[in-house]
């Protein structure tokens, strides 16, 4: 299954460190952000659940869930979050899944069909297009995606900043533009006449180019 954005969130059921989880149910009337992980004990991914760990508070505020995912056994995760805690100075404070049968990589479009159904035998070599960062609205739809390289840290702040623009055109009909943060100007989309911004935005915008309407943050 090839996932776009929009598409659904595939549905799994699956063991995580705090117990069995229905995907779905999970997230409830939340947002949520799932990231995978290629193996457990590896040095990039270390301070990536460390430092997302430090911004759970942030996406607390955010009603937003985040959860991860690695293709070896939750038993294995919780050895690991000792090493994170002892590196990283934080304590893994969410569920990471155990997908030792890959089932859930696959259905995220992460491993192919034929990547088999255990994660026994196999190196983070062999899963690094496991590097991926799904962002998940309340309706259960996909609203991004970001893959890195194995060799790469993600860059969580920027997630959040994806979050934020997510959240905010969910409930407005605007766009952010480059480098936007929370707060700063918005744009009006080309589809909005100028009929339609007067009537939602009666302090005016500024044009700068007929397509090119900026205007403050509606709250």
């Amino acid at each position: 299954m090839s996932l776009r954005i929009n598409s659904e969130a595939p549905n799994f059921t699956a063991k995580t460190t705090e117990g069995m989880i229905d995907f779905h149910n999970w997230i409830g009337d939340s947002w949520a952000i799932l990231f995978s992980h290629p193996k457990d004990f590896t040095p990039v991914c270390t301070t990536e659940l460390g430092y997302m760990a430090g911004l759970k508070p942030e996406f607390d505020k955010r009603n937003t869930k985040i959860i991860g995912l690695s293709v070896d056994p939750v038993e294995n995760h919780s050895k690991w979050a000792h090493d994170i805690e002892e590196t990283q100075g934080h304590a893994v404070n969410f569920p990471m899944i155990g997908d030792t049968e890959l089932k859930v990589a696959m259905a995220y479009d992460m491993l192919p069909e034929g990547a088999g159904t255990t994660s026994d035998g196999r190196t983070a070599a062999d899963n690094a297009t496991v590097r991926s960062v799904f962002v998940i609205g309340p309706d259960k739809k996909v609203k991004a995606m970001l893959t890195y390289p194995m060799t790469t840290g993600r860059n969580f702040d920027e997630v959040l900043r994806l979050l934020d623009s997510c959240q905010l055109t969910a409930r407005h009909t605007v766009a952010t533009p480059v480098n936007w943060r929370h707060g700063e100007d918005v744009i009006i989309p080309p589809a909005v006449s100028n009929e339609q911004a007067a009537a939602k935005y009666p302090n005016g915008w500024k044009t700068l180019k007929p397509y090119l309407r900026v205007v403050a943050q509606p709250k």
